[in-house]
């Protein structure tokens, strides 16, 4: 059974995921919190897997500010930001500060199911339109792209095909069905590919394929 807990200060965001779980036999919501505070507390009562933050909350960084904390305890669970389309500095730091993942608050359910079991098998997710969103909100993005196309070029074209793959939001089940590859072989080219581009996990390796123009 995957735990997950997750905070927004929305009571409409917080029932439509406790819906969107409910459904899920291998999903059980151990926590709910309005705030970062809570959101602190409860992961540290309740030792979820995975836990959903609102990256803004009742501060503008009371997101970032409870995945610091949440990152600092003993056994932290796999953190996932919850998000809109408006992109900003908030989304850039919570990167920085370990972020496993960036979802959209109007996922769909099955994507959400979805990216709760990538998370807590130890993968990270990254919804496409975030991503995009991410790059184009900084301009300094671009000064990037030229680095990010040269250590693209130095892959192999089936590990450029896996991190095209991965910057699409795919799991590792789901690039080995389009590239007729077994689980465990795509589990080998992902952790091959983020060794040689220095990637700590699957979103950087999502924001390199959009910096280096595999995305667009």
């Amino acid at each position: 059974m995957i735990k997950v807990m997750f905070a927004d200060d929305e009571e409409m965001v917080r029932s439509g995921l406790r819906a969107m779980m409910s459904g899920a036999p291998d999903i059980e919501v151990v926590g709910e919190a309005t705030d970062g505070r809570s959101a602190v507390e409860a992961a540290r009562r309740y030792h979820p897997d995975v836990a959903l933050l609102d990256i803004r909350m009742r501060a503008a960084d009371d997101g970032i500010r409870a995945l610091r904390a949440i990152q600092s305890l003993p056994e932290p669970p796999t953190v996932a930001m919850l998000t809109t389309f408006d992109i900003d500095e908030y989304v850039s730091l919570a990167l920085r500060f370990g972020a496993n993942g960036f979802l959209l608050k109007d996922i769909d359910p099955t994507a959400l199911v979805r990216a709760i079991r990538d998370l807590h098998r130890g993968g990270a997710v990254l919804d496409p339109g975030v991503a995009a969103r991410m790059v184009h909100a900084h301009r300094d993005e671009q000064r990037a792209a030229a680095p990010a196309r040269k250590m693209l070029a130095s892959l192999s074209e089936r590990e450029r095909e896996v991190v095209g793959l991965i910057g699409q939001g795919l799991s590792n089940a789901e690039i080995g069905s389009r590239l007729h590859l077994s689980e465990a072989t795509v589990k080998g080219y992902v952790s091959a590919v983020l060794s040689k581009i220095g990637a700590a996990n699957r979103v950087q390796a999502a924001l390199l394929a959009y910096r280096g123009g595999l995305i667009h």
